[in-house]
């Protein structure tokens, strides 16, 4: 809003999907039905992590194209212009199959329940701490634990998450709608104080709770690759690029060349949601031709801080038919 700081609506639809059905929705393999949008940072961390923890068999994944009107998410890029499984042009109406008068946002990611195509949650945080917990019956074999089974760990990796989320992940978010100079200014301060923080952090260990990947590392990288190519322009994120801090830089290189990460960022759907569906900040709606990102494929040579960064499971097999990165879209999938 004109004048003032960006606060994100964040009154979601918290119904959960548990192995006792306690909300009504049981843990059951080919009843739900994520649907992610790429463009989306909030929805890729669902995508990672349902890759990470071999959930493909579980949960089927339907991806709206990258750009929305003020209604809904659509199905642009499936034929026809519906989702294969549930046969709807909108994510909308999910939702109010869920509630007709359903009155907050359409997002993603959102979890749809098959058998009468309601939504049954959107509530990103908790849906990728579910695929972890709930969902263990049915990860592949060698999956990594993405939550540290130890206590003081664990509390370790939610303050971390909690900084990271406030300072980082929205706080991009704060800059870019920021409604005043003050509350740009401000926004700015706190992103970068806590860029460096993870830049001094990042320096002595490989990823943030130590030796191995965890849901943190999940939810930075979201941010971190989409930095460069939308951060540091479109929301004037601009004290420097993710490329010119080098431990940041190669940590987020190390996580994007694991399988799991990298190969489900796709670039080009990325800056075509930013720039075109933010008309208030690009009204142009033109779509910037760069950044280079051949640089993402470089060594990283994290290596030396810790060898194994599955914590003793292993990566996740290739990417399933249907779901690649078109071809062009990341320097993973060249044309």
């Amino acid at each position: 809003m004109e004048g003032q700081e960006f606060v994100r609506d964040a009154n979601y639809i918290s119904t959960r999907i548990t192995r006792d059905g306690e909300d009504g929705y049981a843990v059951e393999a080919d009843r739900y039905r994520l649907i992610a949008a790429r463009a989306c940072p909030w929805a890729n961390r669902s995508i990672i992590v349902r890759r990470l923890l071999g959930l493909e068999d579980a949960i089927s994944l339907g991806m709206p194209g990258p750009t929305h009107d003020e209604r809904s998410w659509t199905f642009d890029l499936d034929p026809g212009g519906k989702d294969p499984e549930l046969g709807i042009e909108r994510l909308q109406e999910a939702f109010f199959a869920r509630d007709p008068e359903y009155p907050r946002g359409i997002t993603v990611p959102a979890i749809v329940d098959t058998r009468d195509g309601a939504v049954v949650t959107n509530d990103f945080a908790q849906i990728t701490l579910d695929l972890s917990t709930e969902w263990a019956a049915h990860h592949r074999e060698g999956a990594p634990r993405l939550l540290p089974e130890d206590p003081a760990e664990r509390d370790e990796m939610d303050s971390v998450m909690r900084r990271v989320y406030t300072e980082v992940n929205n706080g991009v978010y704060r800059c870019g709608f920021a409604g005043s100079q003050e509350a740009y200014d401000e926004a700015y301060e706190r992103l970068f104080t806590a860029l460096d923080w993870l830049e001094e952090r990042l320096t002595t260990r490989r990823f943030l709770l130590g030796d191995a990947i965890t849901e943190a590392d999940v939810r930075l990288f979201t941010t971190l690759v989409r930095f460069d190519a939308v951060y540091h322009g479109h929301f004037k994120c601009n004290r420097n690029k993710l490329t010119e801090m080098p431990a940041l830089w190669a940590y987020a290189r190390d996580l994007f060349q694991l399988p799991g990460f990298g190969d489900t960022v796709d670039f080009a759907q990325i800056k075509e949601h930013y720039y075109v569906v933010h008309t208030d900040i690009n009204p142009t709606r033109i779509v910037p031709a760069g950044p280079d990102l051949r640089g993402w494929l470089d060594p990283h040579g994290r290596e030396s801080l810790g060898d194994d960064p599955w914590g003793g499971g292993t990566p996740p097999g290739p990417v399933r038919d249907g779901e690649q990165v078109a071809a062009g879209h990341s320097p993973l999938s060249p044309a």
